[in-house]
């Protein structure tokens, strides 16, 4: 035999399910990790002591301005990402929420994250040395290029080190500096043949880049819309997808002779 409950006392017992779903999931680890702002690094010059980029076996130009490659800092892929934290951060302009699986591959440990971004930051240095290279119309096999940047993994400094590495070694083309003795910022991974491909992330690498000093960020150019939608007031994003026109439109900003692109 079922006894009838009162309407108020029915709501209350009905509500109790919810209310403990709700805590549940409030304090539940999500797939998701937040991601803010992260270091910049001067291509250009050194880091933890040691200069990023080395080159034996040809003449080198001393530069002025700097390329800084940008990055973001993201939650361990051990950390406990709860709904707080992803409502915290989705309303946030200087954070960003993302799937844990764009962020770290999924399944794998820690170890094999960090080996895995630092395999990749190997083949984004080859890449970009024999990008400049090419680009530069020398040989290879009597130039030598070292790159070198601390704590560090994944391919998106590769345009900038490409760019750093022609800085060094040719400058404009005609004896001045590419950067034009600004603070130029950028992300972009590259290809041997110097393709530009996009990385994810703008929107926080530009926040970044502002905050290091720079006024102007190349960004592949499939990502314009994302860079967009969060630029940092004096900021100026140049629309890049290939290293000859990454060069060609800094050249083109430094003598005013040209048309650099724009978002």
């Amino acid at each position: 035999m079922l006894s009838r409950l009162t309407r108020p006392r029915a709501v209350a017992v009905c509500a109790l399910p919810v209310v403990a779903l709700l805590a549940t999931a409030a304090l539940a680890p999500l797939p998701f990790s937040v991601a803010q702002p992260g270091m910049t690094a001067n291509v250009l010059g050194a880091n933890a002591g040691d200069p990023v980029i080395t080159i034996t076996g040809a003449t080198t130009r001393k530069t002025t301005g700097e390329l800084r490659m940008t990055t973001i800092e993201a939650t361990g892929p051990d950390a406990h990402v709860s709904l707080g934290d992803v409502l915290d951060g989705w309303f946030r302009s200087d954070q960003a929420v993302m799937p844990r699986d764009s962020v770290y591959p999924s399944g794998n440990s820690t170890k094999e994250i960090e080996e895995h971004n630092a395999a990749e930051m190997k083949e984004s240095q080859d890449a970009a040395a024999e990008a400049a290279l090419k680009y530069l119309d020398e040989d290879s096999g009597k130039i030598k290029v070292s790159l070198e940047l601390a704590d560090v993994g994944g391919p998106s400094a590769g345009l900038l080190f490409s760019l750093g590495v022609v800085d060094k070694l040719d400058g404009d083309g005609k004896g001045g500096d590419l950067t034009g003795g600004r603070t130029i910022a950028g992300t972009g991974t590259i290809d041997a043949d110097g393709t530009v491909g996009a990385v994810g992330g703008v929107g926080l690498k530009t926040q970044a880049a502002r905050r290091d000093g720079a006024t102007v960020f190349l960004v592949p150019k499939a990502e314009c819309s994302d860079a967009k939608s969060e630029l940092p007031k004096g900021l100026r994003l140049i629309p890049v997808t290939s290293l000859k026109g990454a060069v060609g439109s800094l050249v083109a900003l430094e003598t005013g002779r040209g048309a650099v692109p724009s978002c």
